[in-house]
């Protein structure tokens, strides 16, 4: 659309063309996977060929990777099938891995927003039940990136298993199941330029002992009953087989595209803070995914923040895009020590690979005149601007 910044790229990335075509392809077919007639071998040869790009794409074995309804079904599947009585969650996990299980303990953050990993190693020291750890890969919030590494090395010395929601990694982290050492793996399509409504986890082994949360049939080698999203999982496949060309691209392909979006990232966060003096970014002292900026305006909640800067036809999010459309106060940054006046007044601004300068603009025109409006101090730059 003409006059509209889209700057919402972790709650989803638009669907790539490519993804678009062999979807409508797929829907103008019929069979049933589980068929053995033609046409449902022929559902079930796309469906297997998206598994294998899926493995590849994450340095995993085609068997162990599961597709899902999506991210969150993904998560519950690996916290409620681990056959762990025992979960512990990072305090910035999305809410779907931390309202998957009852009574799931805390890992707590520091102020950054970094998982504490001594209190990981004290946590999992004073119980010896038998535990998963769930650490997420980068946060949609504030784009901080996790030690998922050092984590799980530390759960597994304590016999831990180890599962990391790395939604937000394709396209903006390198993402290698084996050099994260995690058992468990959850990918979404729709934040890679898939369709909404796919996910996956990816096991470390094809023989992971994963028990169903959704029971009645025998797909995904039992592990998921339900005849198969075949549009769906062929357009996360095409996905994620345009992701690795990216990567295979080298400087003209993945490497260009995240150095893009870091320089508009750094310009939007120098702009804003010098033109409202008391704004303040959140997480900026960690390392972060390069398209991620959080970004408060004391005094002016968030929810006024998105709805006057949607007016001037500029989208971005508060907090993470999963409550049916509700603005609420983020759990991610109040776990991170902000105040009430920091922590209810952040938006998040999420660039992807064809952001503009014209919408860092945009932003910033629009979120200016609001703090201008509400009465907050504004540089002489924002005059002129």
């Amino acid at each position: 659309m003409t006059g509209v910044a889209y700057l919402d790229h972790n709650a989803g990335v638009p669907a790539l063309p490519q993804v678009v075509a062999a979807m409508a392809e797929v829907l103008a077919e019929t069979g049933n996977p589980s068929a053995v007639h033609a046409f449902g071998r022929r559902a079930r040869s796309r469906i297997e060929a998206a598994r294998a790009a899926l493995a590849e794409l994450a340095g995993a074995d085609p068997a162990a990777v599961v597709f899902t309804s999506g991210g969150t079904e993904a998560n519950a599947l690996a916290l409620r099938g681990c056959g762990r009585s025992r979960v512990l969650v990072s305090a910035v996990e999305h809410v779907s891995v931390g309202g998957a299980v009852a009574g799931a303990e805390t890992i707590p953050v520091d102020g950054d927003g970094i998982l504490d990993l001594a209190a990981l190693d004290r946590l999992l020291a004073a119980d010896d039940t038998p535990a998963l750890v769930s650490v997420m890969l980068a946060n949609n919030e504030t784009g901080v990136i996790q030690p998922v590494a050092e984590a799980a090395r530390i759960a597994h010395a304590r016999g831990a298993l180890v599962h990391c929601d790395a939604a937000q990694a394709p396209g903006r982290l390198s993402l290698d199941l084996s050099g994260l050492g995690v058992d468990f793996l959850t990918l979404s399509a729709h934040k890679m330029g898939g369709p909404a409504g796919i996910g996956v986890l990816i096991g470390s082994k094809s023989d992971m002992d994963l028990a169903p949360i959704l029971l009645g049939g025998g797909q995904e080698r039992r592990r998921r009953a339900g005849t198969e999203n075949i549009a769906g999982i062929v357009g996360f496949g095409v996905a994620a087989t345009l992701q690795m060309g990216r990567m295979a691209a080298g400087g003209s392909g993945d490497g260009d595209a995240i150095l893009g979006m870091r320089n508009l990232r750094d310009r939007l966060e120098a702009e804003a803070m010098a033109r409202v003096p008391a704004a303040v970014v959140v997480g900026n002292r960690a390392e972060r995914l390069a398209n991620t900026s959080c970004l408060a305006l004391p005094g002016v909640p968030a929810q006024v923040q998105v709805m006057a800067l949607d007016l001037e036809g500029v989208m971005v999010s508060a907090g993470a895009a999963c409550s049916s459309g509700k603005v609420e106060p983020s759990r991610v940054l109040a776990a991170m020590g902000l105040p009430p006046e920091v922590a209810g007044c952040a938006v998040r601004v999420s660039l992807g690979p064809a952001s503009s300068a014209a919408e860092i603009e945009a932003f910033l025109a629009a979120w200016v005149a609001l703090a201008r409006r509400k009465g907050l101090d504004v540089s002489d730059a924002a005059e002129a601007a």
